[in-house]
């Protein structure tokens, strides 16, 4: 049931990050803005997560998770209800700025959750159910989108108010079904830094040890993938290879379908392959290697025109690029509990910093170039630097490292 509710929160953040995106060509066309300055709006929404996700992760760790994730959840849904009412740039800037800064709440109270509720051999597949509640935010939005937004030129302001009002309606089956008990805070921190009766890893140590360094760059190189094919997609699809918008809208959804079953099929085989005898790092490694190469299939887009070669790219590249989350989600969990809200939200930080300031550099290539290409195929080689460290650096479980 709470992970049920987790995934639909999932779905709810998606649908409110992604609104932006799928009117993203009105917009840019109804304030002037170039793609470097569609590129900025973007990067102040990475910037504004990196700051909240290293708050709420240590938030998620001092309270009752229950009442943090409710509270997050009509922030964030406020602020995506606020888009709607934008008349300049600035203000634009300030909504995304407030949205990305309370939807960072949203991961390390999950992952916290998941975190307590499953053991690590049914993390992958938890963590994918949760993972893939993003993919169905964004499968539902452009849909959404083709409904509700009108041939005027403000019909790109109907979806942010329908999106922000079922964030609202949310948290009222959350607070009926989920106790705090299910849920607890952890006792106060003792003064040596390690969990209160546990005997448990100090927070700093966990954080200068080479698995959280592994953790920073992995997750600042897949989550760069996600976040720039998110963003530019629609973009992509209408100016760079001629989509009507209608057209651009509908794919759009099919290719989170695939970016969703890329997830789920991505933490049922790793926890096939445990539940098999597997070693479960091994699992988790080779395929966090499948969905890396499908990932890579980027570099075809600049040879490829409109079409359907193009399309069936592009969704082998979505189902690698969010197939990936589950598994890094997993080795997150291997690092001390006591500070799983706290080890999210820092590396929240790795993963919004990098892929903010990519997003400007895409959107400054992309008016140099007057292309999106290049960026794509950059972009999609990413996972593949990220499963170096994992494959040759990470030890799994029982073999002795810092």
């Amino acid at each position: 049931m709470i992970c049920g509710l987790l995934l639909l929160a999932s779905a709810v953040n998606y649908m409110d990050r992604q609104t932006l995106a799928g009117a993203s060509v009105r917009i840019t066309r109804e304030f002037g803005l170039s793609q470097s300055q569609y590129g900025h709006v973007e990067e102040i929404f990475g910037y504004a997560f990196a700051v909240g996700s290293l708050i709420f992760g240590w938030l998620a760790d001092r309270f009752a998770v229950r009442r943090l994730y409710a509270m997050v959840l009509v922030l964030w849904s406020c602020a995506g209800f606020a888009t709607g009412f934008v008349e300049t740039p600035g203000q634009l800037l300030a909504c995304r700025a407030l949205l990305g800064f309370f939807e960072a709440g949203h991961w390390p109270c999950a992952i916290r959750t998941t975190r307590r509720l499953l053991d690590e051999r049914q993390r992958s597949m938890g963590n994918g159910l949760l993972q893939s509640g993003a993919s169905l935010g964004a499968i539902l939005t452009p849909l959404v989108l083709r409904v509700l937004m009108g041939a005027g030129t403000g019909g790109w302001r109907t979806p942010f108010f329908v999106v922000g009002v079922a964030g609202l309606l949310w948290v009222i089956p959350w607070l009926l079904l989920v106790r705090d008990r299910d849920l607890p805070p952890l006792p106060a921190e003792p003064a040596g830094g390690g969990s209160a009766g546990t005997g448990g890893v100090g927070l700093l140590q966990v954080i200068t040890s080479r698995r959280m360094l592994i953790v920073f760059g992995v997750v600042a190189c897949i989550n760069t993938t996600w976040q720039v094919l998110r963003a530019w997609l629609m973009k992509f699809l209408q100016e760079g290879r001629g989509y009507a918008e209608a057209d651009a809208l509908y794919y759009n959804s099919a290719w989170f379908a695939a970016a969703d079953l890329g997830c789920l099929v991505a933490g049922a085989l790793a926890a096939a392959l445990a539940h098999r005898g597997f070693a479960v790092h091994r699992s988790r490694v080779l395929v966090f290697a499948g969905c890396a190469v499908l990932c890579a299939t980027a570099v075809f887009v600049p040879w490829l025109g409109k079409g359907a070669p193009l399309l069936v790219a592009l969704a082998l590249v979505a189902a690698g690029a969010l197939g990936v989350f589950p598994l890094y989600h997993a080795f997150t969990q291997d690092l001390p509990a006591e500070h799983q809200g706290k080890i999210t939200g820092i590396a929240g930080v790795a993963a919004w910093l990098v892929p903010a300031q990519a997003q400007k550099w895409f959107g400054v290539l992309a008016d140099r170039t007057g292309s999106f290409d290049t960026g794509l195929a950059l972009a999609g080689l990413l996972p593949l630097l990220a499963l170096v460290p994992l494959a040759l650096l990470w030890k799994p479980a029982g073999v002795r490292a810092r």
